[in-house]
């Protein structure tokens, strides 16, 4: 983790349920259970995108269950891995918004590396069991990680895809926010919303009347 992250969060190292939640996920391993991203990728999106850097955050709930997917990026996939359904979508609404074409990638550490924290509210999955780790306490850190952004800095954009994450827009001052919704990216729902939402048009227009330089969107 960067370390201007580790300023930021270190109360949240030493609180109960962040201890507990390391012992957890020890006992796991210790099973020999299958736990996605890496360890070296847990804290990824919090290494590409430095506290003071932050831009701009695109929140989703879990990372990826199956084999090479995750490493620590909401929506990302590694190099070399199929790209899922709903980042298919999110690249649709990319081109059909700013008229970037369509990525052969899944690697969204460019966008990271531009300023957007790519956060997953759970930072752990066991292989194969979606969700398997929302309960251990991530909910917890991550909520903290909104709370302390809110409240740390301004003139941040929140996208807010699907209900789940924007159940968080209760950690976020719109006063001093742009916060945009949308209904999630899946198949199963980005015809009701998502698609045609100019999230990243948009996004850039408030950064721009901010005197923000804009997210270059191409990866």
């Amino acid at each position: 983790m960067e370390e201007s992250w580790k300023e930021q969060l270190k109360d949240e190292f030493e609180k109960p349920y962040f201890l507990q939640l390391v012992d957890h996920l020890k006992a796991e391993k210790a099973l020999n259970r299958q736990i996605y991203p890496a360890g070296n990728n847990i804290f990824k999106a919090f290494e590409k995108t430095p506290f003071q850097q932050v831009k701009l955050v695109i929140l989703g709930q879990d990372p990826y269950h199956g084999p090479n997917q995750a490493h620590g990026l909401s929506f990302s996939v590694q190099d070399g891995v199929a790209i899922p359904r709903s980042l298919k979508n999110i690249f649709k609404e990319l081109q059909s918004d700013i008229g970037i074409s369509i990525p052969t990638s899944g690697n969204l550490t460019a966008w990271a590396e531009k300023g957007v924290l790519l956060l997953n509210a759970s930072l752990t999955v066991r292989a194969n069991e979606p969700a398997s780790h929302a309960q251990i306490g991530w909910l917890n850190f991550t909520d903290a990680v909104i709370s302390i952004l809110s409240s740390n800095k301004k003139d941040l954009v929140f996208l807010l895809w699907g209900k789940f994450a924007q159940e968080k827009q209760l950690l976020i001052d719109g006063r001093k926010h742009f916060v945009l919704k949308a209904a999630h990216p899946s198949p199963f729902s980005a015809d009701k919303g998502f698609f045609g939402c100019k999230h990243f048009s948009k996004s850039n227009e408030f950064l721009m009347q901010k005197g923000i330089d804009p997210i270059d969107w191409k990866l």
